[in-house]
């Protein structure tokens, strides 16, 4: 069953601008493993300082991969720096199943 992430970090005052190059970074790498489905990256248009990444992986262990490879932890290390809040990812499932 395929696994949806949905991430948020909230960038400390003064470090929006750099967790956007981050996300930036990331994403495109992320989008061209083999078991990742889909990524995508926002930004609130209520409260800049705030972001959300929304991937898709084929299954579980794809996003173990994912989490274990050197440019996920490169962005990890790098957005843990730039947040103000502690960020929150959640694993999810559709409720239908599907």
């Amino acid at each position: 069953m395929t696994l949806t992430i949905f991430a948020r970090f909230h960038a400390a005052p003064g470090c929006a601008e750099a967790l956007a190059a981050a996300i930036r970074e990331v994403t495109p790498q992320t989008r061209a493993e083999p078991g990742c489905l889909g990524i995508e990256a926002y930004r609130s248009i209520v409260d800049p300082q705030l972001f959300h990444i929304h991937s898709h992986f084929v299954d579980a262990a794809a996003f173990e991969i994912h989490v274990g490879l050197a440019h996920t932890a490169t962005f990890i290390g790098k957005a843990d720096t730039l947040i103000d809040e502690l960020r929150e990812v959640s694993r999810t499932q559709p409720l239908d199943g599907a």
